[in-house]
C-alpha cells in the first residue's frame, strides 16, 4: 500500500530552513529532530539558497577563508624570500 505524502507549510519549511542556516546544525541533525526526511530538508534549504532567502553555509564562507589564507601564506612565503634575496644582494653590491 502506497503511503501518503505528507504536506507542510510554508512557515514550517522557513523555520525548518532557519534552523540549519542559522544553527549551522547539519541537514541530517535537524531533519532528524524535526522529523522529516533529510533529502527533504536538503531540497528546502538548497531551493532557499537559489532564491536568496537563506544565507550561504558558514561552512561555505570558512572554506573560502581557509583557501585565501591558505594563498596569503604562501605569497608571504614568496615576499619574504624575495627580501631576503634583495637584501643579499645589497649587502654584495656595498662590499
Amino acid at each position: 500500500m502506497a503511503e501518503k505524502r505528507r504536506k507542510f507549510d510554508p512557515e514550517f519549511r522557513e523555520g525548518a530552513v532557519r534552523i540549519v542556516t542559522e544553527t549551522g546544525k547539519p541537514i541530517a541533525e535537524v531533519a532528524k529532530d524535526l522529523g522529516i526526511n533529510e533529502t527533504t530538508l536538503a531540497s528546502w534549504v538548497s531551493r532557499a539558497r537559489r532564491a536568496g532567502t537563506a544565507p550561504a553555509a558558514e561552512g561555505d564562507e570558512l572554506e573560502r577563508l581557509r583557501r585565501e589564507n591558505a594563498q596569503l601564506k604562501r605569497d608571504n612565503k614568496e615576499l619574504v624570500m624575495e627580501r631576503d634575496v634583495l637584501k643579499r644582494c645589497m649587502v654584495l653590491g656595498v662590499k
